[in-house]
């Protein structure tokens, strides 16, 4: 299988992965992160690592939960007061200053540390664990933290590409991962932190 993905180079400006354990909703394909809903012609992608506890939101509309997860239901109430809030996509800087008074409604029931992204750029709130780091050229290899591991970045990249990689703990030993501080929201576009 890695040999047929290798044939097969797949580029993308934001990727979202979550491994999922279970706290809210049971183990089924639909409560499987992350989530994807359609809103001003394009498509958003959410993953959530937490536990929202007493989280009922209103939600009217067509964002409804087709699971039972805390973060589906928050992904939804996300997405109906961001179309409430603009009639057709902003800006991102726009789009920033909306999230920035969103997600405190949601952090105040719990851990919310969640990724969401329109394809333009990725927003990443940390309550209590998350960081990031950014890598560009020049490209170097670095320790996993799991693993005996090392990886040569400038084997798989270009002089051009760069990359920002957000995690709940930092995945390399030897590389410095920057910590969010509790209750942050960054928003990265092109691989790149923009400054609030």
């Amino acid at each position: 299988m890695a040999e047929l993905i290798r044939r097969y180079p797949i580029k993308s400006r934001n990727v979202i992965s979550h491994i999922r354990k279970a706290t809210v909703g049971a183990v089924t394909l639909e409560n499987c992160h992350p989530f994807v809903r359609e809103l001003w012609g394009r498509y958003w992608v959410f993953a959530h690592n937490g536990d929202l506890k007493d989280y009922a939101p209103r939600l009217h509309g067509h964002f409804r939960p087709v699971g039972s997860t805390d973060s589906e239901q928050a992904f939804c109430w996300l997405m109906q007061e961001l179309a409430k809030a603009h009639a057709s996509v902003p800006p991102v800087d726009e789009l920033t200053r909306t999230l920035r008074e969103l997600v405190p409604q949601v952090a105040r029931h719990g851990t919310f540390n969640m990724l969401l992204s329109n394809g333009e750029a990725l927003w990443a709130h940390g309550s209590t664990k998350l960081c990031y780091i950014v890598r560009q050229h020049p490209f170097a290899s670095a320790q996993l933290a799991d693993e005996d591991l090392s990886v040569n970045f400038a084997e798989h990249t270009t002089p051009s590409d760069r990359v920002a990689v957000v995690a709940t703990t930092p995945l390399t030993r030897d590389e410095q991962w920057t910590p969010f501080a509790p209750g942050e929201l960054k928003v990265f576009v092109d691989g790149a932190p923009l400054e609030a």
